[in-house]
């Protein structure tokens, strides 16, 4: 089961295991230029808010009411990335999908697990997914974009735009497989161990903005350890600030500091990398599908303002993964 607590997808599956625990939160973050270079990881600024769809039915169409989940708000053009946490160890598989689409292949949506290619990430050994895999070691940022406007990967692959938001479905371990593995680590180890704009009435879908250095780990358990027969499952619907006011009463958050001001601040970026795993080569597919700023120059509008290129970036190595949410800062700075 999926639940929300302080605006963050909490996932138990306890009919699998005591232990079968994880929680996705949404950062919000700086979007990197859209300029074909290569940007280390932006910090997380936060948590997007996160509201019970269910709760505003009467606000809402059927077809979104329906399909249920939760919403979160996103300015167009804002950029976000996905946190995995929790204090337990246990592993899941994780299928990420803007628009019913993969990003991490490319592919349309299925409800099962594939490997060839890998169509899902493994917790805990991935902390985060900033945005499409588009080639070894190389993502596109998430960005927030209009349905109908022709930027999101969904129109792009699919020709349609009919779903937006995001698709996630969490498969955990085995609880057969979780016991071996824990008891044979307890023989080998000790114990210690920007100016934006949104829409009123477009709904709101993720297309693929600039390029960063992000590695997507291979699944090294192998399908067979996935319990696929108990999958939690949640839609996350994007609502512009205009119409997340009309639905909750709430002002979203406000927008966060441009790339350029952020760095000239002096405030840092990061850098992390694991050793112990093998990387997905990438999907051919997500890297030939055109950027948010592709797209605007080939249609004559500016997509992405504030998109000047970024250069003296302070760049931060991080191997303990929370230290990359900057929860506090100051906008006096900036």
């Amino acid at each position: 089961m999926i639940y929300l607590e302080d605006d963050q997808l909490e996932i138990h599956c306890p009919e699998v295991h005591d232990h079968a625990r994880c929680s996705i939160s949404f950062q919000r973050t700086l979007r990197i230029p859209d300029d074909g270079r290569e940007y280390p990881l932006p910090p997380g600024l936060g948590d997007f808010p996160l509201r019970h769809l269910d709760d505003y039915a009467e606000r809402l169409p059927e077809g979104r009411v329906r399909r249920g989940g939760v919403i979160m708000p996103m300015f167009q053009a804002e950029a976000m990335w996905l946190n995995f946490g929790g204090f337990s160890p246990y592993p899941f598989a994780l299928k990420i999908a803007t628009g019913k689409i993969c990003a991490i292949t490319g592919e349309n949506w299925v409800n099962h697990l594939n490997t060839d290619p890998q169509d899902y990430i493994v917790l805990p050994d991935q902390p985060w997914l900033d945005g499409y895999c588009v080639e070894e070691g190389v993502i596109r940022q998430f960005v927030a974009m209009p349905l109908g406007e022709g930027y999101t990967v969904e129109e792009q692959l699919s020709g349609e735009a009919q779903h937006g938001g995001l698709q996630i479905t969490a498969y955990p371990m085995k609880a057969e497989k979780f016991e071996e593995m824990m008891a044979g680590r307890h023989k080998e180890m000790s114990v210690d161990s920007m100016i934006l704009h949104s829409p009123a009435e477009a709904d709101m879908g993720l297309a693929p903005g600039g390029r960063m250095r992000q590695e997507i780990y291979e699944d090294d358990y192998g399908l067979d350890v996935w319990d696929q027969r108990h999958p939690a499952r949640c839609f996350v619907t994007i609502a512009n600030s205009t119409q997340w006011m009309a639905i909750t009463g709430e002002r979203p958050p406000i927008v966060p500091p441009t790339a350029r001001h952020y760095t000239e601040a002096g405030l840092p970026w990061y850098d992390y990398y694991d050793a112990d795993n093998e990387v997905v080569s990438g999907s051919e597919i997500l890297k030939a599908v055109k950027s948010v700023a592709q797209i605007g120059k080939e249609k004559g509008e500016t997509a992405l303002p504030n998109n000047e290129s970024v250069n003296g970036t302070r760049v931060v190595s991080i191997r303990d993964t929370r230290k990359r949410t900057v929860r506090e800062y100051d906008d006096s700075e900036l």
